[in-house]
């Protein structure tokens, strides 16, 4: 059996797989493959460098410092200057290397890590998804993370890559495609969510983003092959003030998210054995 965490996209939602990861390796359940896209490649990465509960609390830490805080939390006028500058994004990519760095706790490349992990990031050159599984961590999970509009685009050897989440927002399929037997995913609570018909233009764009994000999972989790199983670890469900447009960079929801994940995760947990 060949055991994978699959751990999606979603901002600052992404606090829910620590409460998952929490519950699962509580439960004894270690992954033999780590599979992740934007804020699941950096915490996938996490895992992967340590797949014991020790890592629940450094990645409890990380989720709390200043420096998670300051990625997305700059003044209004300190955006201004960065679009003004650069003409295609509003944040300091630097304040994400760092936030990536930390979490990675001195892990430099795929090969230091315990488990194998596999990122995505969409290429633009190619526009197409891209898997990152070795060399230097940072700039594979940097590019996984790079919110278009909000980060620039990350280059590597010659090649300029956006979040992962615009080809693959729950990478189930790469890891069925990689071996896994078991999966776990470690999803941001999204795709529970029922989408109804939109009223107003926010909604427009709100569903449709939403169809977009979800439908390849959907798709992908009908598609799986006789012999695999997949557990879709449920998140806790929303917090309030998740559907308002700035919530993406909301962190003070950090600890009841991960709360939430935790006991729902444990109890799915509790009824699968």
């Amino acid at each position: 059996m060949t055991v994978a965490f699959v751990l999606g996209g979603g901002g600052v939602r992404g606090a829910v797989h620590v409460g998952m990861a929490q519950a699962l390796l509580e439960a004894g359940i270690r992954p033999d493959l780590v599979v992740g896209t934007s804020i699941g490649a950096i915490n996938g990465a996490a895992i992967a460098a340590d797949p014991t509960a020790a890592v629940v609390d450094r990645m409890t830490e990380a989720w709390s410092s200043t420096v998670a805080a300051s990625v997305y939390g700059e003044p209004w006028y300190r955006q201004v200057r960065h679009l003004a500058r650069s003409r295609t994004h509003v944040f300091d990519p630097d304040k994400l290397r760092r936030l990536v760095a930390e979490t990675l706790d001195g892990h430099r490349t795929f090969a230091d890590l315990q488990v194998p992990l596999v990122v995505a990031a969409a290429c633009i050159e190619k526009a197409s998804e891209h898997w990152f599984d070795d060399g230097p961590l940072v700039d594979a999970i940097v590019a996984s993370a790079s919110v278009p509009g909000a980060l620039p685009a990350a280059e590597i050897d010659g090649l300029h890559y956006l979040d992962g989440g615009l080809v693959n927002s729950i990478p189930l399929g790469e890891a069925v495609r990689r071996g896994a037997t078991t999966v776990y995913v470690l999803q941001v609570g999204r795709i529970e969510e029922p989408l109804a018909a939109p009223r107003t233009p926010s909604d427009v764009a709100k569903v449709a983003f939403e169809i977009s994000r979800r439908h390849r999972f959907f798709r992908e989790l009908a598609d799986v092959p006789d012999g695999v199983h997949v557990h879709v670890l449920p998140s806790g469900g929303p917090v309030p003030g998740d559907e308002k447009l700035g919530s993406f960079k909301r962190l003070d929801a950090t600890r009841r998210r991960i709360a939430q994940s935790y006991e729902a995760g444990r109890s799915y947990l509790a009824e699968q054995s």
